[in-house]
């Protein structure tokens, strides 16, 4: 457990501390909440209030119940001085105690590394769960207001990951205005089920007993009266009080606290400079000196900013101490609330503060402290012109934009501030911030900054690198704008070959990824040809592998599997497959699996993840993550495609993923949902995917508008979800996705069957065309003949073409479309003799079970019955006799937890990633009604040992 010390001084009788008081019920609550916990069920409590409230002592209070009955208690707090700390105040509880959970070092450097925050998240978790199998925990956090982008999304990320953990989260935040960052964390955090406990103003009965507590006696009605005009607001009201007592403004007699001269100290900030002006000099100088440092300080830190030796400070601090405007934490002095040193501070000149702030500064980084630690100072300290404070403050931000992006764009914002406008460094800085606005998901802002920059201000080899990085910023968020700034940058005069083909070749991909695949094809050329140019194999790896994407659209599929061969090699041959920016594996995956080739394309994409996480690219894992759910969705097992996709969305969230995730896990979600009769959830995602219609790339919108128009065909309305595919439709004779993306050849069937219904013939006709078009094209791809087949079949009403499609889908790994098939096939037969069309029935309704397909698997026991050949429902194959309700993969992670693995653990043994362990798990929890592992462990024990 934190040593914790008590955010309140005592004030009662003999130097006891007295009860809290007027928060019974609330305290009433956490005791239910603690035995809820000891039964193994966790959850998060979020305690609000505004300054001086009571927040801190109430967590103190809390956590106090909770060490009597035997919790393990961890606690950590904020400050506003200490944001750009990642993970401080998380780690600050974890690390500390008798027994810390975590290897110190090795987690701080996890928390400042780039790209590491994902890596760092997981080794906290599987700690956490570790000693969560062993104890009950209690994580209490406080000033939530205050914590860092890192520990935000700690919090919001493992208080779900862990929701099944009997984990109790207690946290404290104030009222009030809050940044983007925290209203997220804390609607995460609702969205979890959190529960809120709102500290309100002290009721009048609890007004009297602290009155009673402060002054050793009950209040008179004066002295009540006098008490009241702190409002209810507790640490307002002690220090008026003890402005009274120390004033001699009441005294007690009789054992009554009497009113005696009516003067009462007039405003809290008031109290407390006359309780400074009480102390002595030397005292007075050091509390002064350590408000204008932070919340927390060192004693040696002071004594280096007071210019005395050390030991001169034991008087004062013992007189700091006493007079409760300090308090002690391990080996930090702190002020007992921050109000206290903001009324501290207050009493400095403006000048003097910010002097001690940057001397202070000064004094850190000569002690090796880190960056991030001496910028904080000086972010309201630094005056305009000075340049050390400006390069500190750039270099922070540097140190904190891809850990905590939105905290380092503060960072540089503050040193664009304090930078001259004619300064040779402003265009260097301007661009820094740029790349950081993009960074912390705030396009607009890098626009308009980007539009201050005066033409020709920068070198072109630093405006084309500034360039390359908002292409590859923006490229999460804006296909289009990525591909301007690629171009814009490859346009600068002077400019190294090499970079200029790194620039031409991303600007190739993110057309592609626009879906323009005539200015694709001429930018695959220019890239190419640059590329060579500079012998640069990592640019040609990129080019070639796009090259490949143009062939695919252009319906050669022959070429497009030679392009995406020869890219692997050349990215294989410079040591990056599988990396980020560069497409040329995952595309091949990709490829695949639209031919049909499922096994292949779940072997490229476990290939992918595993070597992208033995590599430590947590965002590279996160899209062959997100090309997994794609696959598993195309071969038909539709709850592991669900698991994969809500843990690459989990990834995405954590590591600012846009357009890419839209596209893939949007559309494997809506799928799912519609195969799995989630009419509900398909609603749900539905409102996600609306924003993608407004997306400037075509690619993205169209995506879009199939995801909407299948949503609409399942709630019965073909003629608006034709409407919806407008734009699509217009795009089905170019080169380029039309549907999905990359088209799934097997729609063309779905489409055709939407446009019969809502009477579109012409539309029909037209997809049909398209799909018999690109399978005449490529003989040798069985799945182009089948879908062309089908599609057919459909429009013509033609039994011998809907057989044709059964025959060709057989052999091809896609459980779905072939069921599609064989249940129109019986759906005709139906027409004509319906002992031939049952067993076509039967066969799509096994597939249709096996797939987890319910919505598909109703409709044909539906026809079934309609012929007088009724089927009982069957679970899937997927599932085990002990488990109906759950899927084998549900079963094999319920089954690893309830031996005690942790998430990570199960993930290892079962080859698949934690967050797809946490996604099952969260599902089969769902099913079974349970929510934590100790209900798990008892039912596993229940059904298996006692069959």
């Amino acid at each position: 457990m934190d040593r914790f010390q008590q955010p309140f001084p005592t004030d009662g009788p003999g130097g006891v501390q007295p009860p809290i008081r007027g928060r019974e019920e609330e305290l009433d609550f956490i005791g239910g909440r603690f035995d809820a916990l000891a039964q193994g069920r966790g959850g998060i409590v979020c305690v609000e209030g505004a300054p001086g409230s009571g927040k801190s002592r109430f967590l103190a209070e809390a956590q106090a119940v909770a060490v009597r009955r035997g919790l393990r208690v961890f606690r950590g707090g904020a400050d506003p001085d200490g944001q750009f700390v990642p993970l401080g105040p998380l780690l600050d509880g974890l690390l500390t105690g008798p027994e810390p959970l975590f290897d110190m070092d090795k987690l701080r450097d996890l928390a400042a590394a780039p790209e590491q925050r994902f890596w760092l998240l997981q080794e906290l978790q599987d700690r956490l769960e570790q000693a969560a199998l062993n104890t009950s925990l209690v994580i209490v956090l406080d000033d939530v207001q205050w914590l860092d982008d890192v520990t935000l999304l700690a919090l919001r990320t493992l208080s779900a990951r862990l929701s099944s953990h009997a984990i109790l989260w207690l946290v404290a935040v104030r009222s009030g205005t809050r940044t983007p960052g925290v209203r997220t964390t804390l609607d995460r955090l609702d969205q979890a089920g959190a529960h809120r406990l709102r500290l309100g103003p002290l009721a009048d009965t609890a007004v009297a007993q602290i009155t009673e507590d402060v002054l050793g006696a009950p209040p008179d009605p004066a002295t009540l009266s006098a008490a009241r005009r702190a409002e209810g607001v507790p640490l307002l009201l002690v220090e008026l009080l003890r402005g009274m007592r120390d004033e001699h403004s009441v005294i007690v007699a009789h054992d009554v606290a009497r009113l005696t001269g009516g003067h009462l100290p007039e405003r809290f900030q008031t109290s407390v400079r006359q309780r400074l002006d009480q102390l002595s000099e030397p005292t007075r100088e050091m509390v002064q000196t350590a408000s204008a440092v932070g919340r927390t300080v060192t004693v040696d830190l002071l004594a280096e900013l007071l210019d005395k030796p050390t030991a001169t400070l034991i008087a004062p601090v013992e007189e700091a101490l006493d007079s409760h405007l300090l308090v002690e934490r391990n080996d930090r002095l702190l002020f007992r609330h921050d109000l206290i040193r903001e009324a501290v501070e207050g009493s400095l000149p403006v000048s003097v503060r910010r002097a001690l702030r940057c001397h202070a500064a000064d004094v850190l980084l000569a002690r090796g402290a880190p960056v991030t630690e001496a910028a904080a100072l000086l972010l309201d300290s630094a005056q305009p012109g000075d340049r050390r404070a400006v390069e500190l403050l750039r270099a922070a931000a540097a140190e904190l934009a891809t850990s905590a992006p939105s905290s380092a764009v503060e960072l540089s914002r503050q040193a664009l501030e304090l930078t001259a406008e004619q300064a040779p460094e402003q265009p260097a800085i301007i661009a820094e911030t740029m790349l950081l606005l993009w960074q912390a998901g705030q396009p607009a802002e890098a626009q308009g900054l980007a539009a201050t920059a005066p033409p020709g201000s920068m070198e072109p080899e630093d405006e084309a690198r500034v360039r390359l990085g908002l292409a590859r910023v923006s490229g999460q968020y804006d296909f289009t704008e990525a591909a301007r700034q690629a171009e814009a940058g490859a346009a600068l005069p002077g400019i190294p070959a090499s970079l200029r083909a790194q620039l031409l070749a991303l600007r190739s991909l993110d057309l592609s990824m626009v879906g323009d695949f005539e200015a694709t094809a001429d930018a695959v050329c220019d890239a190419l040809q640059a590329a060579a140019q500079a012998q640069d194999k990592a640019a040609e790896a990129t080019a070639v592998a796009v090259d490949s994407v143009v062939q695919f659209y252009r319906m050669d599929w022959t070429a497009a599997f030679e392009c995406a061969d020869r890219a692997s090699a050349l990215a294989t041959e410079v040591g990056f497959a599988h990396s980020l920016w560069v497409p040329e594996a995952l595309w091949t995956a990709f490829l695949l699996n639209a031919a049909g080739r499922s096994v292949e394309a779940l072997a490229e994409s476990e290939a992918g993840v595993r070597e992208t996480q033995r590599q430590g690219q947590a965002a590279a894992m996160g899209l062959w993550i997100m090309n997994r759910s794609r696959v598993l969705l195309d071969a038909g097992r539709l709850e592991d495609a669900r698991a994969e996709a809500e843990a690459a969305s989990a990834m995405a969230d954590e590591l600012g993923m846009g357009n890419f995730a839209d596209a893939t896990l949007l559309y494997t979600l809506v799928r799912v949902a519609l195969h799995t009769n989630d009419l509900k959830a398909a609603s749900a995602y539905a409102a996600d995917v609306k924003r993608m219609l407004n997306d400037p790339a075509v690619l993205v919108r169209n995506v879009g508008s199939w995801l909407l128009a299948l949503v609409a065909d399942a709630e019965d309305d073909p003629g608006r979800a034709m409407t919806l595919l407008d734009e699509s439709f217009g795009t089905f004779d170019l080169e380029g996705p039309s549907l999905a993306s990359p088209d799934d050849p097997a729609d063309a069937a779905v489409f055709v069957r939407m446009a019969l219904r809502a009477g579109a013939l012409e539309r029909a006709a037209a997809a049909v065309a398209v799909a018999e078009r690109r399978a005449a094209l490529n003989p040798q791809f069985p799945i182009l003949a089948a879908a062309a087949a089908h599609a057919r079949g459909l429009l013509d009403n033609d039994l011998v073409l809907l057989l044709r499609s059964v025959e060709l889908y057989e052999g091809i790994p896609r459980l779905i479309p072939r069921a599609s098939a064989l249940e129109d096939t019986g759906r005709k037969l139906a027409a004509r003799r319906v002992v031939y069309a049952v067993p076509h029935l039967d066969q799509a309704l096994d597939l249709y079970t096996q797939a987890g397909a319910e919505r598909d698997a109703a409709r044909v026991r539906r026809r079934l019955r309609a012929l007088g050949s009724p089927r009982r429902r069957s679970t899937s194959k997927g599932s085990v006799t002990v488990w109906p309700e759950l899927t084998a993969s549900e079963v094999a992670v319920i089954r690893l937890v309830a031996e005690g693995l942790t998430n990570r653990q199960a993930a290892e043994r079962l080859a698949i990633s934690p967050h797809t362990v946490s996604s099952h798990l969260r599902h089969a929890f769902t099913k079974l009604g349970i929510t934590s592992r100790v209900e798990l462990a008892r039912l596993v024990d229940a059904r298996e040992h006692t069959e």
